[in-house]
């Protein structure tokens, strides 16, 4: 007579693993969609934190899995693994915002100019989801000061039309897209100094053959006061631009504007990022900025001061 011995099953096993397929691809699909502009940042933290609870109960039930295959060889240990290596993704995502969270500081936005930092020129749209709010208080703003002071602006010996063209070019490198700008007249180079080229400069050099010569005036010209050299030349207002970038992997949104100031011969730069939502941004608002001074530095080798 023979036995034939049958093995139990472990339904929480295999209801694991169908828990973590389901976690792992809801957090891959969440992440594209929000990364190409399919959804707001509020609906990609709402997707996430479904899918981290997901994965939790299935770990949960993983484990349940594997103490039944140890106690009486149930199985589904294949499934418990799959369901424990599945649920990696959405709970790995969850504890590094958690680790960034205790790391960083408590704040939404970073200036290179804590006392004047540059204002908006068109003021970005209100949060009005369901994440939490930005402390608007005296301590709140006192922590925007004093979050990470190694973040200064940058000061040129250059003009600032010069200047504009190198913040013009870093800015399209770093995918920010500029959408206000202000005091542009500022940067115009003054073409009177210019000498002339091409066509005009070989019309005002040559003169036709056949020309006549010019009449004399009756009346001479009359002399004016020469101009003072030495004295200093008038200051030149700000330039302010306002764009607007996306972080590379997960496409958080961040408003950004950047400030021109010409002082004497020298140009100073100074930036503001701010995260469109929630109250922290976790660390990527001073990642922006520094990644923006740092190619800046580099587009402008040779002319950076202190």
């Amino acid at each position: 007579m023979f036995i034939h011995f049958v093995r139990p099953v472990s339904h929480s096993a295999r209801l694991a693993r169908r828990l973590a397929q389901l976690a792992f691809f809801g957090t891959l699909i969440a992440l594209g969609t929000h990364r190409f502009g399919l959804i707001a940042t509020p609906m990609l933290v709402a997707a996430l934190a479904a899918a981290t609870a997901l994965a939790g109960l299935a770990v949960l039930l993983a484990l349940i899995g594997l103490q039944r295959l140890w106690q009486v060889g149930a199985e589904g240990g294949i499934a418990a693994l799959t369901a424990l290596v599945l649920s990696t993704l959405p709970l790995g995502l969850a504890g590094g915002a958690l680790y960034l969270a205790r790391t960083t500081p408590a704040v939404a936005e970073v200036s290179t100019d804590r006392e004047n930092p540059p204002q908006w020129l068109k003021v970005p749209p209100p949060d009005t989801s369901f994440l939490p709010k930005r402390d608007q208080s005296a301590a709140g703003q006192a922590a925007v000061k004093a979050a990470y002071p190694e973040l200064t602006g940058r000061r040129y010996e250059g003009a600032m039309d010069r200047v504009y063209q190198a913040v013009i070019k870093v800015a399209k490198a770093n995918h920010i897209r500029i959408v206000e700008q202000s005091g542009l007249e500022n940067a115009i180079v003054d073409l009177e100094d210019s000498a002339p080229t091409g066509k005009d400069a070989a019309s005002e050099t040559e003169a036709p053959a056949d020309a006549e010569p010019a009449a004399t005036p009756e009346i001479g010209p009359v002399p004016r006061q020469r101009p003072n050299l030495d004295a200093p030349a008038a200051p030149r207002g700000d330039m302010v631009l306002q764009g607007e970038t996306r972080s590379l992997v997960f496409g958080f949104t961040f408003d950004v504007v950047i400030r021109l100031r010409e002082d004497a011969e020298t140009t100073y730069v100074d930036m503001r990022v701010a995260s469109r939502y929630g109250a922290r941004d976790l660390g990527f608002s001073d990642g922006v900025a520094a990644a923006f001074l740092k190619a800046l530095d580099a587009e402008l080798l040779g002319i950076a001061g202190g």
